[in-house]
């Protein structure tokens, strides 16, 4: 079980397979993605759709088409695809759910997990989807 919604799940994986794809020259299709990420295809594009619109990805139409990222986005923090797909709720929500949990009115784990949540929010806005890329591709080359 991730902290992130499917939704964003299949973003952040849409943007590292792209980011790899890019650094080895090349663009690739929502169909290559879908399958390379394991997304259902007409679901991926709505996000894809969005990621672009936001400009988080680009993406070129015609027989060279595809999505890419350029410089600028691989400067972008992961902060970034999170906060545009499940907004910024995962640094703020409570940790069970609970409506009334608030500063105010803690729910038992509020205090501990406000802790976890800064945490998360550090680790996301301080790594650069350019780092994650590099570290993926690192760790995937060791298997």
């Amino acid at each position: 079980m991730g902290i992130f919604s499917k939704t964003c799940e299949y973003a952040m994986r849409a943007v590292f397979f792209i980011a790899h794809k890019t650094e080895r020259g090349r663009r690739a299709g929502v169909k290559e993605i879908a399958e390379g990420i394991g997304s259902p295809e007409p679901f991926l594009a709505r996000i894809l759709q969005d990621l672009s619109r936001k400009n988080i990805i680009k993406s070129a139409k015609g027989p060279t088409g595809g999505f890419y990222v350029d410089d600028d986005n691989l400067k972008l923090p992961l902060a970034v695809i999170v906060e545009a797909i499940d907004g910024s709720s995962i640094y703020t929500g409570c940790a069970m759910g609970l409506p009334f949990c608030s500063e105010e009115q803690p729910c038992p784990l509020h205090n501990r997990f406000k802790d976890i949540r800064s945490d998360i929010h550090a680790l996301l806005q301080n790594t650069t989807i350019a780092e994650f890329n590099e570290d993926l591709n690192t760790t995937l080359l060791r298997r």
